[in-house]
C-alpha cells in the first residue's frame, strides 16, 4: 500500500486498469443492449460543471446497465463547432499577423485542422479524468470521414426530395461571426435601452407625427410610417406623407394591424431591411427595401456622410445628435426590452435579408406523435409540452452558414451560369433537373466546368444524425435505437427534436426511448454558473485547488437530475469526508473478509453479479427514476451501525461484494482514509504551531489554529505523542 495517498495517482491507475481490461468496450452479442450516445461537446471546449453533471448521469446509467448484465455501449465524440472553432482559428491567425482574407479556403482549412488536432482531444482527456466509462474505441467526430459522408448523403437525399431549397429570406445575422443563425441560436436577452421619440414633419406643412424607435441609426432606411387602422388619433393622417428626418424624403403614412396602439406614440417607422415585422409589412404593402447596414453592422449610407462607415452603436448616438440639431428630437426615455443576442458570439444579431439554404423539416408528425404517444419518454414530463408547442409553429431551418470550417454544401453551379445562378432568388431540385446545378456526394466528373457553393452547413446539420451516424451497419442492427439520452433542456429544439425527426426519416424509427433533461448547475446564491460572473469552475481548476475528480463525482452523484444543483467548494469538502467514510467501511470489510478473499473489482462484479442485499433500496432508487441522492442516502442507512469486525469471513465477503456493487454502479472511487496524505508545507507549519500551543496549554490559540486549519480544508486529530492531519 502507498505510504502517502495521492487521489490523482490512484484514480489514474484504476482507470488505466479498466481500459487495459477492455471493461468499457462493447461488441454486438446475445445480451440485451443498452446504448447511450454522448452529446458531443464542442471540440473547442473544456469540461465545465454542466458537462460534468451530464456525463456523471450518463456514466451512472451505463455502469448500472453493465452490472445488470446488459451489453452497455456508450459512444463518445466531439462536435466540430463551426462558428466557435473558426473564431478561435481566426484569432490565432491574427496573433500571427495573418488575416483570413489573405488565405485561400484550403489554406485556412489547413490551419483549422492543425488547431483541431492540437486542441480537440482536451475535453475527451478530461472525461477520462472524471472516470467516464465510454467505449473509447468508438470515439467519433462530426467532421471525420464516416460522419462527413453521412452528412453529405443526407443533404443530397433531402434536396432530391424537394425538402432543401435556396432563397432570399429575412434571417438572424451574426455581425461578428459574419454568418446566418437559426432562431434557436438567438437568445432573447433583457436589455436596458433607450426609446427615442422623433418628430416626422407632415409633407403638407400641416403638423407633425411623433414616432418612437429604439433604432434611430436606421432612419435612412425608413420607407413608411405605420399606424393601427383602429387608432382614432391617426385615421385622418392615413394616406398623407411625412418627411424622413435623415436623408430627407417623403414617405407615406400607412395603416397596418401589426402596429401596437399602446407602444410608444402608436406610430411606427417601417424599415423592411432591418426588422422582421417591418419586412412583413413591407411585403404586404409593396414597399421599397433599403439596406443601410454592412454585414459587420456598420452604416452603409453615403447620402449621410456623418454616419457612413460608423459602427451601429456609435451611429445610434450620432444619429440622435443630428436629429437633435434639426430640432426634431421630442424626448428620450429609458426602456427595458428583449434584444436577440447570438448564442455563439454574444453580440446583438441583426435581422438581415440574405440568400440562404433552407430545409423543410421531415417527419414532423412522427416526431410529435412519438413523444405524445409515449414511445419516447421525457423526464421531467413537463418538457413534452414545450417540445409539442415548438413543433406546432415550426419554421423552415436555415442550414447554411457563411463559414469555411464545416461541411461544405455539396452544390455546384455551371461555370458559364454561375453568377446568374448564385444571384437567383430561388433554387431547388427543379434547377438540378434542368442541368444548371449539380448536387452530389462526389464532385461532378467535369469539375473544371463547375463552381461549388461557398457556404458550409450548420453544425447542427451533422449532430442531428448523431445517434445512427456513430454506428456501422452491424452496430445499428444491435444498438439502435439507443436507450437513453441525457442532455440539457436548452437544446431541446437545436438537437433533441431534430434527432427524433432524423431518426424516423433516415434510420427507420425513434433514436432513443428516454430523454433525461438535466437541471442547471448554480452557485450558492442560486445564480447560473457563467464565465462573466466568475463563478464557474472547470475540472482542471478544481484539481489545482486540491479537489480530486472523485470528490466532484460524488457531489454530482448526489444531485437529482430533476432539481437544480447549487455547487459550492464547501460541498467538495463534504464529499471528500463522505467518501472517506465509505472508504473506511470498505477497508473494514476487506479486513473482516480476510486475506483469502478476492477483492471484488468492477470486472469481477460484471462477470459474477451478487444479490443487492441490504443495498436493494439504493438499487430501487436508481431503477425507479435515477434518484442518485436517494440511492446514496440508502447506502449510508444500510451501513449505519454495521460492524464488519463482528462478522465472520463469509458474511463480510458477501457484504463487501454487495457494497462494491452499488458503489461501482454510482461510479464512486473509494479512497484509503488511513493512508498518509501529502501535506503542503504551509498546512504542516500551522499544525506544528498548534501542537506547540497545545503542549503549552494555550487552549485559546490551539482552538484558533484548529479553526484556521478547518477553513483551509484540513482536520487535525490529537494523539498522546503525535497528531494526524486529514482532508475534510
Amino acid at each position: 500500500m502507498e505510504s502517502k495517498y495521492n487521489p490523482t495517482d490512484i484514480e489514474a491507475r484504476w482507470y488505466q486498469y479498466w481500459l487495459d481490461n477492455k471493461l468499457f468496450h462493447s461488441e454486438p452479442d446475445g445480451r440485451e443492449p443498452f446504448t447511450v450516445v454522448i452529446p458531443p461537446p464542442n471540440v473547442t471546449g473544456v469540461l465545465h460543471m454542466g458537462h460534468v453533471l451530464n456525463e456523471t448521469i450518463q456514466d451512472t446509467l451505463v455502469r448500472r446497465a453493465r452490472l445488470e448484465g446488459k451489453n452497455a455501449c456508450w459512444v463518445p465524440g466531439t462536435d466540430h463547432a463551426s462558428i466557435a472553432t473558426e473564431a478561435k482559428v481566426i484569432k490565432r491567425l491574427k496573433e500571427q499577423g495573418i488575416n483570413k482574407s489573405d488565405l485561400t479556403r484550403e489554406e485556412f482549412l489547413k490551419h483549422a485542422w492543425e488547431w483541431t488536432d492540437e486542441h480537440g482531444g482536451i475535453i475527451l482527456k478530461q472525461l477520462r479524468k472524471l472516470g467516464c466509462s465510454c467505449d473509447w474505441d468508438r470515439t467519433a467526430f462530426t467532421m471525420d470521414e464516416p460522419r462527413s459522408e453521412s452528412v453529405i448523403k443526407v443533404f443530397c437525399d433531402l434536396y432530391n426530395k424537394g425538402l432543401i431549397y435556396r432563397g432570399v429570406r429575412m434571417v438572424n445575422w451574426d455581425p461578428k461571426a459574419l454568418t446566418a443563425l437559426s432562431d434557436e441560436e438567438v437568445i432573447m436577452t433583457p436589455t436596458h435601452s433607450k426609446l427615442y421619440t422623433i418628430r416626422y414633419k407632415l409633407a403638407d406643412g400641416s403638423g407633425q407625427l411623433l414616432v418612437s424607435t429604439t433604432r434611430p441609426e436606421t432612419i435612412m432606411a425608413d420607407v413608411a410610417v405605420a399606424v393601427n387602422p383602429k387608432d382614432p388619433r391617426f385615421s385622418h393622417l392615413i394616406g398623407k406623407t411625412v418627411i424622413r428626418p435623415l436623408v430627407e424624403r417623403e414617405i407615406p403614412i400607412i395603416a397596418d394591424d401589426h402596429v401596437e396602439i399602446d407602444f410608444g406614440t402608436g406610430a411606427l417607422k417601417i424599415t423592411p431591411a432591418h426588422d422582421r415585422t417591418d419586412f412583413e409589412v413591407g411585403m404586404k404593402n409593396n414597399l421599397e427595401i433599403i439596406d443601410v447596414l454592412t454585414a459587420d453592422a456598420h452604416i452603409n449610407c453615403p447620402e449621410c456622410p456623418e454616419l457612413h462607415g460608423l459602427d451601429r452603436e456609435v451611429a445610434r448616438e450620432k444619429s440622435i445628435e443630428l436629429i437633435k440639431a434639426k430640432g426634431l428630437l421630442e424626448k428620450v426615455e429609458n426602456y427595458d426590452n428583449n434584444v436577440g443576442v447570438s448564442q455563439r458570439s454574444d453580440v446583438p444579431i441583426e435581422p438581415r435579408l440574405s440568400m440562404q439554404w433552407f430545409l423543410k423539416y421531415p417527419c414532423v408528425k412522427e416526431a410529435a406523435d412519438a413523444v405524445a404517444n409515449g414511445d419516447i419518454t421525457f423526464r421531467p414530463a413537463r418538457w413534452a409540452k414545450t417540445y409539442a408547442h415548438w413543433l406546432e409553429g415550426i419554421q423552415d431551418w436555415c442550414i447554411s452558414r457563411q463559414l469555411w470550417w464545416g461541411h461544405r454544401i455539396p452544390v455546384w453551379y455551371r461555370k458559364d451560369k454561375a453568377r446568374q445562378l448564385q444571384e437567383a432568388t430561388k433554387l431547388d431540385n427543379e434547377d438540378a433537373a434542368a442541368g444548371d446545378i449539380y448536387v452530389g456526394v462526389e464532385p461532378p466528373a467535369d469539375a473544371e466546368n463547375w463552381v461549388q457553393d461557398e457556404d458550409a452547413l450548420d453544425t447542427w446539420f451533422s449532430s442531428w444524425l448523431w445517434p445512427f451516424a456513430t454506428m456501422d451497419k452491424e452496430c445499428l442492427a444491435k444498438f439502435y435505437p439507443t436507450t437513453d439520452l441525457v442532455t440539457g433542456p436548452d437544446i431541446i429544439f437545436f438537437w433533441v427534436a431534430r434527432m427524433i425527426m432524423a431518426g424516423y426519416r433516415f434510420a427507420g424509427g425513434k433514436p432513443f426511448s428516454n430523454v433525461f433533461f438535466t437541471s442547471i448547475v448554480r452557485d450558492l446564491l442560486g445564480r447560473k454558473m457563467s464565465k462573466s460572473l466568475g463563478n464557474m469552475y472547470t475540472l482542471d481548476q478544481l484539481q489545482e485547488m486540491g479537489s480530486a475528480p472523485a470528490a466532484l463525482r460524488y457531489v454530482l452523484a448526489g444531485a437529482y437530475y430533476r432539481r437544480p444543483l447549487n455547487f459550492t467548494l464547501a460541498g467538495m469538502k463534504d464529499a471528500t469526508s463522505a467518501l472517506n467514510k465509505l472508504g473506511r467501511f470498505d477497508k473494514e470489510l476487506a479486513k473482516a473478509a480476510g486475506n483469502a478473499a478476492k477483492e471484488p473489482t468492477y470486472r469481477d462484479l460484471i462477470k459474477n453479479r451478487p444479490e443487492a442485499g441490504p443495498f436493494q433500496p439504493a438499487w430501487d432508487s436508481l431503477e425507479d427514476d435515477l434518484n442518485t441522492p436517494e440511492a446514496l442516502g440508502h447506502v449510508f442507512s444500510a451501513i449505519k451501525g454495521v460492524k464488519p469486525a463482528e462478522m465472520d469471513a463469509t458474511q463480510a465477503t458477501e457484504l463487501w461484494r454487495q457494497f462494491r456493487l452499488i458503489t461501482e454502479a454510482l461510479g464512486l472511487q473509494l479512497p484509503d482514509p488511513d493512508a498518509d496524505i501529502e501535506v503542503p508545507e504551509d498546512i504542516r507549519a500551522i499544525a506544528e504551531e498548534r501542537w506547540a500551543a497545545r503542549a503549552a496549554k494555550d487552549w485559546a490559540k490551539a482552538d484558533e489554529l484548529r479553526a484556521k486549519l478547518a477553513e483551509l480544508g484540513w482536520g487535525m486529530k490529537d494523539g498522546k505523542e503525535e497528531y494526524k492531519l486529514t482532508k475534510i
